[in-house]
C-alpha cells in the first residue's frame, strides 16, 4: 500500500467522526430504552413449569424421601431452583429441623433442632487463618467432601475480639449475602454477646429518613443486627482447679420453650415456638397454658457439673462417645430451670449442646432444640478466646 493511499484513508476516517462530532451536538447522545419489548406473558416458560402440580408433588417427595444425608441432598435443594412452582412445593414437603431432623435450605441453620435426637456436627479450626468452620456430620470424612454450614473467623481488636459468622469460608465481609451474624467478647474474654443480621426493610421502617455511612455506625451495636443472646464465664479468682463454669442467657427464646408440653392435634405434634414473639392462632391448635410470665423470661443455659473420677485423676462427664480427648473447652449445657416451676424431671438433665475435642483441631458439635445451629455455633466458638481469668 502506497503513502498516498494511507493518508487518503486517514483523512476519510477524520472526516467522517468530524461529521458525527457535529450530528451530536444537534441531537441527544443519550440512547433512549427500546419501548418495543416483548411482554412478560409472552416468554416461553420452562417446559418444567407447567407438570400437573399432582405428579410434581409425587417426583419431589420422592426425591426429598431418598436423598436424606448430604452432598446427596443436595438434590433437593435443585428442585426448589427450578422455578416458582417447584419452588412452592418443595417448600411445603420439606419439614423444618424440629420435626425431621435434617438441614436442607440455609434459613434451617437459624431454625431450632429436633427434640427427640441431637443434630450432630464437628467443627474444625485453622489456626493459621484464625478461622473456625462447622462441617454437618459425625466426624471428618476421608474425601474431605463434607457439607459446610458456618464459618467464622476471628478478628482481634484493641478492645475486643469479634467472630464473623458467614455461610461461606472465604467471603467474611457483613456487607455480603453470606454474613449471618458475629459473636463479641469483652475486654477480660469473660463475656460475649451474640448478634444476629436482620433484613434491611426493618431498618429502613424504623429509621426511613436517615442515612447513616458504614464508619458512622456505633462501633458497640452493629448496624443491622439484634442481639440473640449473652455468654458469661465465671471468673476465678482463687485459681482452683476444674473445668470453666459458664451461663449463656438466650434473650430471643423463652423458658416456656422446655417447660411447656407440646400438643398433639389429631395425630400431629404441635410444639411451643421459641420464640417470644411468634403468634399462634388457637382457633386451628390448642397452646399449652404457660404462664406469661415464662412467656417473657428467657431461658437460661448452664454448664453441666463434671464428677471427679478418682482413677482417672480428671472431671468427666458422658458424652456418650463423642469426645475422646480430655480438654478444658469440653461442655455441655442443659436448661437452668427453678426447682418451684412445674418442670418434666428429665428437662433438668437434659443436654442441650454438648462440644468437645476429638482431635488436633477438630471438634464435635451437638445441638437440640431449642437451639438453632447458629446459636450453637456461636456459643461453642466463645470457647475458643482466651480465658485467662476462668482457668486454675
Amino acid at each position: 500500500m502506497s503513502l498516498k493511499s494511507i493518508l487518503r484513508d486517514l483523512k476519510e476516517v477524520r472526516d467522517g467522526l468530524g461529521g458525527i462530532s457535529k450530528r451530536s451536538w444537534s441531537k441527544s447522545s443519550h440512547i433512549a430504552p427500546d419501548q418495543t419489548t416483548t411482554p412478560l406473558e409472552n416468554i416461553p416458560q420452562s417446559p418444567w413449569a407447567s407438570l400437573p402440580p399432582e405428579l410434581l408433588h409425587d417426583i419431589i417427595r420422592r426425591v426429598e424421601e431418598s436423598e436424606t444425608s448430604w452432598p446427596a441432598r443436595a438434590a433437593v435443594v435443585s428442585c426448589a431452583s427450578v422455578c416458582k412452582s417447584w419452588r412452592g412445593i418443595t417448600m411445603e414437603i420439606v419439614k423444618i429441623p424440629e420435626q425431621c431432623g435434617k438441614l436442607t435450605f440455609p434459613i434451617s441453620l437459624k431454625q431450632p433442632g429436633p427434640r427427640d435426637s441431637p443434630i450432630q456436627c464437628f467443627i474444625k479450626r485453622n489456626r493459621a487463618t484464625a478461622t473456625y468452620i462447622l462441617y454437618y456430620g459425625l466426624m471428618p470424612s476421608e474425601t474431605e467432601n463434607d457439607k459446610l454450614l458456618l464459618a467464622a473467623r476471628r478478628v482481634r481488636r484493641a478492645t475486643c475480639t469479634d467472630f464473623i459468622i458467614s455461610l461461606s469460608g472465604k467471603n467474611f465481609s457483613r456487607s455480603s449475602s453470606t454474613y449471618v451474624g458475629k459473636l463479641r467478647s469483652g475486654f477480660l474474654g469473660t463475656k460475649f454477646t451474640i448478634y444476629d443480621n436482620q433484613t434491611a426493610s426493618s431498618t429502613t421502617q424504623a429509621q426511613p429518613n436517615r442515612r447513616l455511612h458504614p464508619k458512622q455506625a456505633a462501633p458497640k451495636l452493629p448496624a443491622n443486627s439484634s442481639t440473640v443472646g449473652n455468654i458469661t464465664y465465671e471468673l476465678n479468682v482463687l485459681r482452683t482447679r476444674g473445668p470453666r463454669r459458664m451461663h449463656c442467657a438466650m434473650d430471643s427464646i423463652p423458658l416456656s420453650s422446655v417447660i411447656a408440653e407440646p400438643s398433639v392435634v389429631q395425630g400431629i405434634e404441635i410444639s411451643s415456638s421459641p420464640s417470644p414473639k411468634e403468634k399462634t392462632s388457637a382457633t386451628d391448635r390448642e397452646v399449652p397454658d404457660v404462664s406469661p410470665s415464662l412467656r417473657d423470661q428467657p431461658l437460661v443455659l448452664k454448664n453441666k457439673s463434671p464428677r471427679w473420677h478418682e482413677q482417672l485423676q480428671c472431671w468427666c462427664l458422658n458424652f456418650k462417645g463423642r469426645v475422646t480427648v480430655a480438654s478444658v473447652k469440653n461442655f455441655q449445657l442443659v436448661a437452668d430451670i427453678d426447682t418451684s416451676l412445674e418442670a418434666p424431671p428429665e428437662e433438668h438433665e437434659r443436654v442441650i449442646l454438648q462440644f468437645g475435642k476429638i482431635g488436633k483441631d477438630i471438634f464435635t458439635m451437638d445441638y437440640r432444640y431449642p437451639l438453632s445451629a447458629f446459636q450453637a455455633f456461636a456459643i461453642c466458638i466463645s470457647s475458643f478466646d482466651t480465658k485467662p481469668a476462668c482457668e486454675g
